[in-house]
């Protein structure tokens, strides 16, 4: 049966793979949405009286911090960030990063996220918006004037390793260690960054993991045939 778990475990990690590179199709216009990759690593199993049995794993999800491509929106509430860093929300589960700009004002003037999550400064307070603002003028370093008088800078922070991002929701991490604000931020207002997925590439992987899942289920019906065999013969 070796032959068996050898292939399940690598069909299995096909099989993650296989959402994964869906997930990333279905997000190719979703706004600061960042690919996921999926490594394989071996699983080296000890056998008493045989030889070890190596097995394949893809539990381990990595994330692509490419630049999206940069549009320009008009929106008086887009903001995107060139280079590196995330902007930081403040969700009911606590301090989440993404780089999803679309942001607006709701009645209290704070500056939130679609789903009301608030925007967060440089300091890690709420970026609050003068409801009877005339003109609102954002610098470069992510500056934030309301007529001409300073309120502050909206936040954009960094972890010291990718690995230290946990996704939770397809534009948002939770982040693990040390969160840092960026030095010299860079913060372009009226735009949003799109997604950094790779349409033809991922679709073009999607094939490969659907021929590759094909052919080890074809070898697994064998397999399973060849042991019918024998365990007919053998009760003959």
């Amino acid at each position: 049966m070796d032959t068996a778990y050898v292939t399940l475990s690598r069909q299995s990690g096909l099989m993650n793979e296989m959402r994964l590179v869906a997930n990333n199709i279905a997000n190719a216009n979703t706004t600061g949405y960042r690919q996921q990759g999926l490594v394989f690593s071996e699983f080296i199993r000890d056998m008493p009286n045989n030889p070890p049995l190596s097995m394949s794993r893809a539990e381990v999800r990595n994330t692509s911090l490419q630049q999206g491509v940069l549009t320009e929106t008009g929106g008086q509430f887009d903001f995107a960030i060139e280079g590196d860093g995330f902007f930081m929300v403040e969700t009911p589960e606590g301090n989440r990063l993404t780089r999803a700009g679309s942001f607006s004002p709701n009645v209290e003037g704070d500056l939130v996220a679609m789903d009301g999550a608030r925007v967060l400064d440089s300091n890690g307070s709420p970026v609050f918006i003068p409801p009877d603002a005339a003109s609102i003028d954002v610098g470069n370093d992510g500056t934030l004037s309301v007529d001409g008088q300073l309120l502050g800078q909206i936040g954009v922070y960094q972890v010291a390793e990718p690995k230290d991002l946990v996704r939770e929701g397809n534009t948002r991490f939770r982040p693990q260690g040390d969160i840092d604000p960026v030095d010299e931020p860079v913060v372009l207002h009226r735009f949003l960054e799109g997604s950094n997925v790779n349409a033809i590439q991922q679709v073009t992987r999607l094939v490969e993991i659907q021929r590759a899942y094909e052919l080890g289920q074809s070898f697994l019906e064998t397999e399973d045939e060849r042991v019918r065999g024998a365990l007919k013969a053998l009760m003959r």
